[in-house]
């Protein structure tokens, strides 16, 4: 079957379109000027403890966990661009409780006060932590659910990987400038910090201004449910939404129409180990070249530039190749490429002082790929598995999921780690592989009508 072909245009306005798509350009670059540099604002800037600091971090992203079945009730009453624009206002909030919390030098003045006025800053470096971890919580839920209102089918999944590519780059040219501004020291911080309120500032406006609400309506049950849009006679200078015309939107796929919730339960479960290749590059491959090899930390960032390029240009013809195959064959696919690179991990690293850096940085592209591949295939799955009515819901659990697998894998990565490569490329890739033949063997449940046939082009369905 051939592979579907998505215009330029058309996935920029399967994508929300060229307002939303400049919205999402700046949250990311103002999210890549602080996210990688938030632990040395607390440490450099209001002079914390780096325990302290990584508890506050920490603490943060798991209790933005706990957000995430309102955001999925919100989305379920309709709501899109509105819960976009509040995952960016709350960092907003955030970074402004950075800000107000004094500098560890204007504390120091007080002599004979400081370990009072110490207190204040950890408490609102901890809220200032909370309410980040909310918006990064929120947003990938809020944006998927978003996307899956105004695209179907393919040109769905296309859009989605258009914004994590769209992402990536953003977040790649943050980091590159507030690494640039490092040299400024705790004022440099300070300024970044500034500038990134104002990105998601800037941010939270554009998207606001989409107004782009999904209406539930009351429809037969054999006819997929058409999302109400706002029509296009908006005032000036104001972004237009799709027409509100249904037969000018694309067909819906049948197995997303109303009925009961899908299970996922395997989904979810396979979801937290996979994502643990998020943290690979970041957090398994700088701990061993360094520690173990002994190499020189030129490699680990060249392997997070790498990555970051592939993911950007790759990650859009990858998921179009993939759309002639079923989604859940797709995902179940990337596990196994991640789990052959994992492979390839440890026979690079035994390869020792010499060839191991090369062979460790060859490999990670292969790593690479497997993440490319899920990432295209395991949101768009879940959103063609949801029917509209509990959309909401189901991008919300799998979020969780992902927030979790993200939180506790650092400290699953470093524990297998401190037991040798064996254990830890071996432990990763047994348990990637157990996750895909999950999510490869799992039936669907709900997310489609009875008797609605699904064909292997959509991919939607029983994963065939």
């Amino acid at each position: 079957m051939a592979t579907t072909k998505i215009r330029p245009r058309a996935l920029v306005r399967a994508s929300g379109g060229p307002r939303y798509a400049v919205a999402l350009a700046v949250d990311a670059l103002g999210t890549g000027l602080l996210r990688p540099f938030l632990l040395l604002y607390g440490v450099t800037v209001l002079r914390l403890s780096a325990p302290v600091t990584g508890i506050a971090m920490t603490a943060g992203v798991v209790l933005g966990l706990a957000c995430m079945p309102a955001v999925g009730r919100w989305l379920d009453r309709g709501a899109r661009s509105s819960v976009v624009a509040a995952s960016m206002l709350v960092r907003v909030a955030g970074v402004a409780l950075l800000l107000a919390a004094p500098a560890g030098h204007d504390r120091l003045t007080s002599a004979g006060h400081t370990s009072l006025a110490s207190a204040g800053p950890v408490w609102l470096f901890a809220a200032a932590a909370l309410f980040l971890g909310i918006g990064n919580q929120a947003w990938p839920a809020a944006h998927a659910a978003l996307v899956a209102t105004v695209a179907h089918g393919r040109e769905r999944d296309a859009a989605l990987a258009a914004g994590r590519a769209l992402r990536n780059g953003g977040l790649g040219a943050g980091a590159l400038l507030a690494t640039a501004c490092l040299t400024g020291g705790p004022t440099a911080l300070r300024v970044l910090a500034v500038v990134t309120g104002l990105a998601y500032l800037v941010a939270a406006v554009l998207a606001w201004s989409v107004r782009l609400h999904a209406h539930r309506t009351a429809l037969p049950p054999a006819t997929p449910p058409v999302p109400t849009i706002p029509p296009t006679s908006a005032p000036a200078g104001r972004a237009s939404a799709p027409p509100a015309d249904p037969s000018a939107l694309p067909p819906a796929a049948p197995d997303s129409a109303g009925g009961p919730a899908p299970r996922m339960r395997a989904l979810l479960a396979a979801n937290v180990v996979y994502v643990f290749c998020l943290n690979v590059p970041e957090v398994a491959l700088p701990l061993v070249l360094v520690t173990q090899l002994h190499a020189s930390p030129v490699w680990p960032a060249a392997i997070f530039v790498a990555n970051t390029v592939l993911v950007v240009t790759l990650q859009v013809p990858v998921t179009v190749l993939m759309s002639r195959f079923s989604r859940r064959a797709v995902l179940a696919l990337s596990g196994v490429v991640l789990a052959a690179s994992y492979v390839g991990f440890l026979g690079a690293t035994s390869l020792g002082h010499g060839w191991g850096a090369p062979a460790v940085t060859a490999v990670s592209v292969i790593c690479t790929l497997g993440e490319i591949i899920y990432a295209g295939s395991a949101t768009a799955l879940v959103t063609a598995l949801a029917p509209p009515r509990l959309l909401g819901r189901a991008v919300a659990r799998f979020q969780l999921s992902t927030g979790f697998g993200l939180a506790v894998s650092p400290a699953v990565i470093t524990a297998l780690a401190s037991h040798g490569p064996a254990t830890l490329w071996g432990g990763l890739s047994a348990a990637t592989l157990l996750s895909a033949s999950a999510v490869a063997l799992e039936k669907d449940h709900g997310g489609r009508l009875p008797g609605t046939a699904v064909s292997a082009h959509d991919g939607d369905g029983d994963g065939r």
